[in-house]
């Protein structure tokens, strides 16, 4: 598996809300895609699988790290803006968005990213604000309905 890239001073300065360097001593401070919330993030490579643990509240979420590197490359495939489209696990993603293909049988990992069953949903929330932070996607920060695409 490859490794999530490593995140420099001049990656953290692509996106001035985000504070941190992505580790646990010192994880990301993101805002949602809206901005109405934030959260922090950072790289688990030693749990098992590795993970991108998501700290939302009192709420732990954890994704497979490789879906940074994963999402990056669906995005160039891609070649432009895409939808969001983030949902709880319970309810269904709309076809073609970023959450749905986080989900899907035909991704790298062949279903989901999310590693706490209940808590699997809601990728397209906080894993775009990484991919942000490390300068891998532009993300859209509008109140509803935001997109990302391969930068």
């Amino acid at each position: 598996m490859a490794k999530s890239p490593e995140t420099s001073a001049a990656d953290r300065a692509r996106v001035p809300c985000a504070k941190g360097n992505g580790t646990r001593e010192q994880p990301w401070v993101l805002k949602t895609p809206s901005g109405q919330s934030s959260f922090t993030a950072y790289r688990d490579e030693t749990s098992d699988p590795p993970a991108l643990v998501v700290q939302v509240g009192k709420t732990e979420l954890r994704y497979r790290l490789c879906c940074v590197d994963d999402l990056a490359q669906m995005l160039t495939a891609h070649g432009d803006w895409m939808p969001l489209g983030s949902v709880d696990e319970q309810k269904p993603a709309a076809p073609g968005t970023v959450e749905a293909w986080a989900r899907s049988p035909v991704n790298p990992v062949k279903g989901w990213y999310g590693l706490k069953k209940g808590l699997r949903g809601r990728f397209a929330h906080y894993v775009p604000p990484v991919l942000e932070t490390l300068g891998l996607a532009e993300v859209e920060h509008n109140p509803r309905n935001n997109r990302m695409r391969k930068k």
